[in-house]
């Protein structure tokens, strides 16, 4: 089992930033990769960055490269998402998420076996 625990969420302006960050506990040894996904009102839950636990590949929606920065720091067990030139689109719930198995569907849900709580993001225009 992996527990994640996502904080840094918050209220912010648009044009303004923050960095979420996802600190994993238990079997973390066994994770291969970590991800985020946000959620907003009404909305399927949508792919935003991945990462593979060594850090050599990094994944991101397309609408969203240039303004987001996935990152991990392995001896903190914590991965972050810089999020830059926010815009009231971007408000959302966002989610970490654990993959325990290798696999390529690092842009979908089911590529993902554990998932944190969500922290709630908000920008306001």
């Amino acid at each position: 089992q992996v527990q994640l625990v996502e904080s840094g969420g918050g209220l912010v302006q648009a044009g303004g930033s923050l960095r979420l960050s996802c600190a994993a506990s238990g079997r973390t040894s066994s994770t291969y990769r970590m991800g985020w996904f946000r959620q907003a009102p009404e909305k399927e839950r949508e792919f935003v960055a991945a990462i593979n636990w060594s850090g050599r590949n990094t994944y991101y929606s397309d609408s969203l490269k240039g303004r987001f920065t996935i990152s991990r720091d392995n001896d903190k067990n914590t991965v972050y998402l810089q999020m830059n030139s926010l815009k009231p689109e971007d408000t959302a719930v966002y989610y970490c998420a654990c993959a325990a198995t290798i696999n390529s569907y690092y842009q979908f849900l089911r590529g993902y076996d554990y998932w944190g709580q969500g922290t709630q993001v908000t920008v306001s225009s």
